[in-house]
C-alpha cells in the first residue's frame, strides 16, 4: 500500500505538479510564483514555506520529471550479446521511452537555453552510480573497443541519440530528409562504424 503523504509533503507535491505544468507551457521565465501559487490553490507566501525561490522549484521539477532517472537504471541492466546489439537496443529503448514523454524537449531546452545547462552537473552527480553502471555494462560487451575514456564513449552515444531525437522533429516523415522509420538504425550504424566505407583490398 502506498505511503500516505503528510500535509507538508502533499503541499510540496501540489507545488511541483503545478510548476511542472506551467514550466512546460510557458517556460521558466514566463512562469511567475503567483501563477504557481494559483495553480496549486495556495497563497504565494505558502510556497516559501517549502521552497526558497522559483529556481529551487525548477530544480526540484527537473529532478522529479527528467527521464534520465527512469532511463539510466534500465540501461544499466540491459542485456545484449555484444556492443552493436547493446547500442541498438539502448537507442530503441530510449526512443520508445521519450515517445511517451512529450514534455522532455520542453524541459531539456528550458535547462539548456534559460539556464545554460547550469543544473546538468547536479543531475549527473545524483545519477553517477547509475551512469557508471551503464558505462560498465556498455564496455563489458566487447574488448575490441578503441581506447577512448568510458565517459567519452557514453557522451558520444548520448550525443548521437539526441542528434537523432531533435532532428527527427525537423525531418518529420519526409524520407528525403531522413524521416523514415529506420533512420535510428542508420544513426546507430554511423556511431558504431563511422561514415567511411571500408576500402576494398586490392
Amino acid at each position: 500500500m502506498a505511503e500516505r503523504l503528510s500535509r507538508g509533503e502533499s503541499t510540496s507535491e501540489a507545488i511541483l505538479q503545478a510548476a511542472y505544468r506551467l514550466f512546460i507551457q510557458n517556460g521558466y521565465h514566463g512562469t511567475s510564483m503567483r501563477q504557481i501559487a494559483q495553480a496549486a490553490n495556495l497563497a504565494v507566501a505558502s510556497i516559501y514555506n517549502h521552497f526558497q525561490n522559483k529556481e529551487q522549484i525548477f530544480v526540484a521539477v527537473l529532478e522529479r520529471y527528467h527521464p534520465i532517472f527512469e532511463i539510466l537504471p534500465r540501461l544499466a541492466q540491459m542485456q545484449a550479446p555484444d556492443i552493436p546489439d547493446f547500442v541498438h537496443r539502448a537507442a530503441q529503448f530510449i526512443a520508445a521511452h521519450l515517445d511517451q514523454r512529450h514534455d522532455f524537449l520542453n524541459l531539456f531546452f528550458i535547462e539548456l537555453v534559460e539556464f545554460r545547462a547550469a543544473h546538468i552537473p547536479r543531475l549527473l552527480e545524483k545519477n553517477e552510480p547509475m551512469l557508471t553502471a551503464f558505462i560498465q555494462n556498455f564496455v563489458a560487451r566487447n574488448s575490441n573497443l578503441r581506447p577512448f575514456a568510458p565517459f567519452v564513449l557514453a557522451r558520444a552515444f548520448l550525443g548521437m541519440f539526441f542528434a537523432y531525437y531533435v532532428t527527427r522533429f525537423i525531418a518529420g516523415n519526409n524520407p528525403t530528409l531522413g524521416g523514415d522509420a529506420h533512420v535510428l538504425d542508420d544513426f546507430v550504424d554511423i556511431f558504431l562504424h563511422g561514415i567511411l566505407a571500408e576500402e576494398k583490398s586490392a
